[in-house]
């Protein structure tokens, strides 16, 4: 069961690592990240409410903290998207998945402000780790070369914080309803939100586009099956195996922009890129070891 729990998470993080290098590929092409965006989360819906319908009685549940968890989760990973494909358009899709990987970092910053759990000298060495790998990543060692833009590392970042707070808004949510419903909900008013700052126009010309497809790739790859798949495999391994497996999704982001789209890294710049992944993922399996764990992985183990 742990090895099928490994092999689902490990696709669930190889179809996000995809879905980046399709955004790269449509932001070519001239499409707005916000667009991107709520294709992405509207073809989610769609496969969780399926998933949500298939087992209705199970899943329906009337709570009003589930829903406002579910909001925060929703606001949470629409802000994921959207930063995650504007640093990729800022900058690189190696950059921004990279920088996206950060989120755990977040996590125990906000895990500290609430108090639920202390920093250790541990932590804060994975804190200064990070920090070193992002200055190598960027190159903000060198404030006459920068080698990524303000711009690309600011949203890489926020699409991190973002995941950060998705994972809390969804951590809480699934600890009073079923993880289809949290989605579903999270999913709809992600969509909601969006449509409002999207360009409709461009919303309506996407249908009509010989682009669709790969929006229809996006949201199925991106969201839909990812999702699923990751939701089903973290209840087969534990949440430290799922937290480091998880590091696929950055690696293959990385390897779809070298070797398909032409993005290059330099030494020092690939440097910090396996300082932040490796701490990142050090940091992750030892707090899932000392009981406060990956807050996601965690609470679906639960479930």
């Amino acid at each position: 069961m742990r090895f099928s729990g490994v092999g689902f998470v490990m696709l669930a993080a190889i179809c996000w690592g995809i879905s980046g290098g399709i955004a790269d590929i449509l932001m070519t092409k001239g499409w707005d990240p916000i667009v991107m965006s709520l294709y992405r989360g509207a073809i989610g819906f769609i496969c969780f409410f399926t998933w949500f319908l298939l087992r209705i009685r199970q899943n329906w549940i009337f709570s009003t903290r589930l829903y406002i968890w579910s909001l925060l989760a929703g606001v949470g990973v629409a802000g994921n998207f959207t930063f995650y494909f504007v640093s990729i358009q800022a900058s690189s899709i190696c950059v921004a998945a990279t920088l996206m990987y950060t989120a755990p970092l977040f996590v125990l910053f906000i895990s500290f402000l609430l108090k639920i759990e202390r920093l250790t000298w541990f932590k804060w060495g994975c804190i200064f780790g990070v920090l070193m790998g992002i200055i190598l990543l960027t190159g903000a060692y060198n404030t006459e070369s920068i080698s990524v833009s303000f711009l690309g590392a600011a949203a890489g970042l926020a699409s991190g914080l973002c995941y950060a707070l998705f994972i809390f808004g969804f951590k809480n949510a699934s600890s009073i309803g079923q993880p289809q419903t949290t989605l579903t909900i999270s999913f709809l008013f992600f969509c909601l939100m969006l449509f409002f700052l999207a360009d409709n126009e461009e919303v309506a010309s996407v249908v009509t586009s010989s682009d669709i497809g790969w929006f229809l790739l996006l949201g199925i790859v991106g969201a839909g099956i990812s999702f699923i798949l990751y939701v089903i495999g973290i209840r087969r391994t534990t949440p430290t195996t799922a937290s480091m497996v998880a590091m696929v999704e950055p690696v293959t982001a990385s390897l779809f922009g070298v070797l398909l789209i032409g993005d290059h890294l330099s030494l020092i710049q690939l440097l910090g890129m396996v300082i932040i992944l490796m701490t990142v993922t050090a940091l992750t399996g030892v707090r899932n070891g000392d009981g406060s764990g990956s807050a996601m992985t965690k609470s679906l183990v639960e479930k």
